[in-house]
């Protein structure tokens, strides 16, 4: 079957959402359709390892983007777009469709990483969709032991939710305590804390090297000779950039498979835009980089759309982070590597500001249960020095 769009956004994710929308602020009428490998419209991530189990008050309705009734665009799921045809102008999915655009926006986003031996299942769960999110409800419902495996964002969050849940959680991860590859000892110190407080076993230092499933649950053979046995396992590992469908056209794409754009997230076809996790892009502080976060996806998705459907406007926004964990919070810009130099300053009520330093210059700014501190963290970092005193900085 042959669709025609003027603007054509492969990738279904929040990028995807926000960038309907943007179109939407420009142009009024043109057609917009969205292919996506997810049997789901787009939906926040965030709300996969947070609310959704953190709220008992708060559900996916709750969390809805209504991306259709928002823009009209039209949905196309459950297809994986396999080839374009830049010359012209068409892209054809897995599903033997054709869909022709006048604009293009690549907002593929990334693929979990994954572990040998270990294939998804219904043991064996790499979370990252709201399809993963209904089969881990459903097989966590009898409260079950479940090992998480990382102890990056998707780990630590949906092991702190899991276990609040009712679950018996085992937290593999590779450090020797959790968190200190991104934060001071005494950040890092006082997260592995609220982890074992509530009951979860860390298990640090090692890899899940592989495993094997069985009708009966899991195992998981770890780096340090050691097995760990559970019901389920949900791995949260990070994702590879889902670059491939841009370089089979013959797009630049980066060294770890992100699309190189330029500053009006445009790649070398001006007809072709990339936008979110697969984006490498020249953030206007920070250099040149590619950020896996949900800000930069809705802001950087927003732009896309609008400098797709005719602005001139360059991105020009750099992007925060930020996660929850039990009662603790933070926010972040720039360059978290504990390795680096870090100034650590308290505030009120356990709250600590974090400066990372590498060389002459502030690289990243970590606001440990500190409010407000996000735009003066960004004027840190544009500085491009190291100040005389971090104190009363933020």
């Amino acid at each position: 079957m042959s669709h025609d769009y003027d603007y054509l956004i492969i990738g279904g994710g929040m990028t995807a959402d926000t960038a309907a929308k943007g179109i939407r602020e420009i142009d009024a009428d043109g057609t917009i359709g969205i292919v996506g490998e997810e049997s789901t419209a787009p939906f926040p991530r965030p709300a996969l390892s947070k609310k959704l189990w953190t709220d008992d008050d708060f559900s996916e309705d709750d969390a809805a983007l209504d991306t259709v009734d928002e823009t009209g665009a039209t949905l196309h799921l459950g297809a994986r777009a396999d080839t374009i045809d830049r010359d012209a102008k068409s892209v054809t999915t897995s599903t033997g469709d054709t869909f022709g655009y006048r604009r293009l926006l690549l907002a593929t986003g990334g693929h979990p990483r994954q572990i040998p031996g270990l294939t998804p299942s219904d043991r064996v769960i790499y979370y990252r969709t709201l399809e993963h999110y209904h089969r881990l409800r459903a097989a966590v419902a009898d409260h079950p032991h479940v090992a998480v495996v990382g102890g990056g964002y998707i780990g630590t969050e949906i092991a702190a939710a899991l276990v609040q849940d009712g679950s018996t959680v085992t937290l593999i991860h590779p450090d020797d305590v959790l968190g200190s590859p991104t934060f001071p000892s005494v950040v890092a110190d006082e997260v592995q804390g609220m982890f074992t407080d509530a009951g979860v076993t860390v298990h640090g230092g090692a890899k899940v090297d592989g495993g094997s499933t069985s009708p009966d649950g899991v195992r998981l053979d770890l780096s340090d000779g050691t097995t760990v046995t559970a019901d389920l396992a949900v791995i949260g590992l990070g994702i590879e950039p889902a670059g491939v469908l841009a370089r089979r056209s013959g797009l630049e794409t980066s060294s770890d498979g992100g699309i190189v754009v330029d500053e009006r997230l445009t790649t070398a076809d001006p007809d072709v835009l990339a936008a979110g996790d697969v984006a490498e892009y020249p953030d206007h502080i920070l250099g040149r980089r590619r950020v896996e976060h949900v800000d930069n996806a809705n802001e950087m998705g927003a732009a896309a759309g609008r400098i797709l459907a005719g602005s001139d406007e360059v991105y020009d926004h750099t992007p925060m982070f930020y996660s929850d964990l039990f009662d603790a919070w933070y926010e972040a810009v720039g360059t978290l590597d504990a390795s680096l130099r870090t100034e650590v300053v308290d505030k009120e009520d356990g709250g600590k500001v974090v400066y990372y330093v590498d060389g002459d210059e502030v690289v990243g700014v970590l606001l440990w249960k500190v409010g407000d501190g996000v735009e003066p963290a960004k004027k840190v970092l544009a500085a491009h020095t190291v100040p005389d005193s971090f104190t009363d900085l933020i």
